[in-house]
């Protein structure tokens, strides 16, 4: 398989590495973790001004046309400055779904997403329910005009703070889920929002007796696992490319430290022992990113039996190494690691959220396996 990027993916990381690197210090960070919102802006408007809210936008529905090599350029960097944005939520859940099922209408939403004036949040996970295995308590009821009517209660929804339109799984009567889209302003629609540990906005949507048309139904009724499904699959590949570029700012964090930090009057970098541990650090990080590539590479192109298999294995195994990075990092930092001060430890609660987000590395095992006995089977 061919790695090397093309000159216009070289000029988009290039663009958008320097703008991070002068506009989102740690301590530029810090003061828009201390915002209101919780993001920031100005940053929204220059990513949307550099295409990248576009990038898994087809051309003909107004966005870039990219690949999963193109998102996977833009989360390494997002995850190497920890960028505070709803990228996931409205770029690649909530674009993706409506340029997946979409109807004409809600994709004609999707320009005004590439231009940073509208915002998109998933709402699928249910409290005390895995967000990835399929079961939806939100109920739908048709009511007698064609529209329906919503009760339910959605937990830890990304973006949801900051998005203008929800995409709302619910269960019909049939016992099948499907996806509608409500805006934010919708009556006995309610949000309680929140700061995640790593900082980033999320919210719980309470969904009580909340009407909608009939043309809030995204795609076919009963097919809204089908879709969540696929757009989780994009989520989690994502996330695979975030938690790369989280994991090697954290080894140079962490090697920079090696080397400045003296003990018995040497850097402590010296010793033989922390040494091989910043070797494994390293090999961890270059095989999560090969994964992390495999994955963005085949996902569209894939059938949907190999796609499933790619995202399991990736999840599951950078999910592995970034827990072994991120934990050898804050043992080598000593009590400092985990300090507020120190970016290290924004680095360790990142790659712990990613972890827990959309499935564990225990959870996507168990499917890799399943994947693998359901292909002998047949």
């Amino acid at each position: 398989m061919d790695f090397e990027f093309s000159a216009e993916q070289d000029a988009l990381r290039d663009s958008l590495r320097r703008y991070l690197q002068n506009h989102y210090s740690f301590e530029q960070r810090r003061a828009v973790l201390r915002s209101e919102s919780g993001d920031n802006p100005k940053a929204w408007a220059a990513f949307a001004d550099m295409g990248l809210l576009g990038l898994a936008i087809p051309q003909d529905m107004g966005g870039m046309g990219g690949t999963g090599i193109d998102i996977l350029l833009a989360m390494e960097l997002f995850g190497e400055h920890l960028a505070l944005e709803p990228y996931l939520a409205t770029v690649v859940l909530g674009a993706g779904i409506l340029r997946d099922a979409g109807s004409p209408a809600q994709r004609a939403l999707l320009p005004h997403v590439v231009a940073g004036e509208i915002r998109l949040a998933l709402a699928h996970q249910e409290p005390q329910v895995r967000a990835i295995d399929g079961i939806v308590r939100t109920q739908a009821t048709r009511l007698a005009d064609g529209g329906w009517r919503l009760d339910g209660h959605k937990a830890v929804v990304l973006g949801a703070p900051a998005a203008d339109y929800l995409l709302v799984s619910a269960t019909t009567r049939t016992g099948q889920a499907s996806v509608f889209m409500l805006e934010r302003a919708t009556p006995g629609l309610r949000l309680h929002a929140y700061a995640n540990h790593d900082g980033q906005r999320a919210a719980d949507v309470f969904l009580d007796n909340v009407a909608v048309p009939a043309d809030a139904l995204v795609g076919q009724a009963g097919d809204g696992m089908a879709i969540v499904e696929r757009a989780l699959q994009e989520a989690n590949a994502a996330l695979c490319c975030e938690a790369v570029g989280v994991m090697d700012a954290l080894n140079r964090q962490t090697l920079e430290y090696l080397k400045t930090r003296k003990q018995f009057g040497v850097a402590i970098g010296s010793f033989q022992a922390l040494q091989h541990r910043m070797a494994d650090m390293t090999v961890a990080t270059f095989q999560a990113r090969s994964m992390a590539l495999l994955v963005s590479a085949r996902l569209h192109v894939a059938s949907p039996a190999e796609r499933a298999r790619l995202v399991s294995a990736a999840k599951a195994y950078v999910c592995q190494q970034a827990r072994f990075v991120g934990q050898q990092a804050v043992q080598l930092h000593g009590g400092m690691g985990i300090a507020d001060e120190l970016i290290t430890g924004h680095y360790f609660k990142r790659l712990t959220l990613i972890g827990q987000t959309f499935g564990d590395a225990q959870y996507h095992l168990g499917r890799f396996s399943a994947t693998l006995l359901e292909t002998e089977a047949t």
